[in-house]
């Protein structure tokens, strides 16, 4: 299990193995962060989706099962919630490396690959990528959803 340092800032960081078991830790590093922040349920799953993918692909792709370690740092703000994820794996742009969906071919002869990476940075506010110091550097934030203050009367 990774070490979990948080602060009274709403802050919190943890470094973890690149194992698909240490998944867990980051995913509650991102809930308790969206629930700090008060996120609705809608915005703390899109997070929570879009961290875990990015961390999965680090895991089975960047360092492909040899070891390494992942960081994750947190911030949150009311209705806000802004995370970043590093790693020493090759360089990969996530940006670059989305395949946006292929409603036109059958399922079957679809390429294989990018899909999750799309889903992840389409269900985000705002999302950056930098290589920095031999370092992926991946940062994503989810808003609170707006809700209509004067919903339709039934």
């Amino acid at each position: 299990m990774g070490d979990v340092v948080e602060t009274a800032t709403a802050s919190a960081e943890v470094e973890v193995p690149a194992t698909l078991g240490a998944l867990g830790d980051i995913a509650a590093l991102v809930l308790r962060l969206a629930g700090k922040a008060g996120l609705d349920k809608g915005a703390a799953y899109r997070i929570r989706l879009a961290v875990d993918e990015l961390a999965t692909n680090i895991v089975m792709h960047g360092y492909r099962g040899g070891g390494g370690r992942i960081t994750v740092r947190g911030r949150s703000g009311p209705g806000r919630v802004r995370i970043s994820i590093e790693d020493r794996a090759p360089a990969f742009d996530p940006v670059r490396g989305r395949l946006p969906p292929e409603p036109d071919t059958a399922p079957e002869l679809r390429r294989i690959g990018g899909l999750g990476i799309h889903l992840a940075l389409t269900s985000v506010d705002e999302f950056a990528y930098v290589r920095r110091d031999g370092r992926n550097i991946s940062t994503l934030t989810v808003m609170a959803e707006e809700t209509d203050p004067c919903p339709p009367r039934p």
